[in-house]
């Protein structure tokens, strides 16, 4: 099955591009990214805190069945422009990871549908080649698949 979310990493350069387009109104997309309750749902993470505003923060955690915490990420919002972008750190929490930084611009395409795009910028290239051969683009695609079910059903 084709990948929706599509993944562009062009050699010898530190970022990657993401791009996806959804049978979403703009409006519906963005609300996906700000949202705390519906991101809870489609990261199937728990969201700690999500404050979507200019110099705004977030932190999410990840528990398994037995409810310790494997995984935790937070960051920085530094900018936050409804309905067209959002300028945040991403930075993964007891991980051999760098902090990254990333764009993400949405587009209105029609009246239903849209697009969103994000550009990460990582350290360095081995960072990013790092991050892709984790199964990076697979889940992606899952949580987006996710993202464009649940807020389907909010239209």
């Amino acid at each position: 099955m084709e990948q929706k979310t599509k993944i562009h990493a062009e050699e010898g350069k530190q970022e990657l591009v993401i791009t996806r387009e959804f049978d979403l109104p703009l409006e519906l997309l963005f609300k996906a990214y700000v949202d705390p309750e519906i991101v809870a749902q489609w990261m199937g993470t728990k969201v700690v805190e999500l404050a979507s505003k200019n110099h705004g923060n977030y932190r999410f955690e990840t528990s398994d069945a037995t409810g310790k915490v494997v995984f935790q990420a937070n960051g920085v919002i530094h900018s936050c422009i409804p309905n067209q972008k959002i300028t945040r750190t991403f930075e993964m929490e007891n991980a051999p990871f760098e902090v990254q930084l990333e764009f993400l611009t949405f587009e209105k395409l029609t009246e239903s549908s849209s697009q969103l795009r994000i550009q990460i910028l990582y350290k360095t290239v081995e960072l990013r080649n790092q991050m892709m051969k984790m199964g990076f683009a697979p889940g992606l695609n899952m949580a987006h698949n996710r993202l464009q079910d649940i807020v389907s059903k909010l239209k």
